[in-house]
């Protein structure tokens, strides 16, 4: 239940997220590629929501506001943001993914692809193995 209600807590961030990303992006594809990845979010969201409900948990409820990384001011701020949340959210969902027994570890396992690719798309930089640190040499 904790990395399910992890999970929960980190999208409700990440929307949160992309509101700001999209209020500094010129109104283009860009804007648009936003939309859609706040709008896959809201999804993953409400899905994560119903499954915590159908097993007996209470939703962890959105906070009033959160607080991002770094000032927010400019395209390429926005842009830097939303490789953030979702590099953010890989190790949310590699967690997850540790944590949660079939058929949910599917579900948790394309989430992370998801956010993997999203954050690719957004200019993060690769790694390896997505959600897990490297180790240090």
């Amino acid at each position: 239940m904790t990395a399910l209600q992890n999970a929960l807590s980190a999208e409700h961030a990440t929307i949160y997220g992309y509101g700001v990303v999209g209020a500094r992006l010129p109104d283009d594809q860009q804007r648009t590629e936003a939309r859609t990845a706040h709008a896959a979010h809201q999804a993953r969201r409400d899905a994560w929501q119903r499954l915590l409900t159908s097993l007996g948990a209470t939703p962890t409820p959105a906070a009033g506001g959160y607080q991002l990384p770094f000032p927010v001011t400019s395209p390429t701020d926005a842009t830097r943001l939303a490789a953030h949340l979702e590099s953010r959210l890989t190790t949310v969902y590699a967690d997850l993914v540790a944590a949660v027994t079939t058929p949910h570890r599917l579900t948790a396992a394309t989430a992370l692809r998801e956010c993997t690719l999203r954050a690719h798309h957004w200019g993060a930089p690769d790694t390896a193995f997505p959600g897990i640190p490297d180790p240090t040499p």
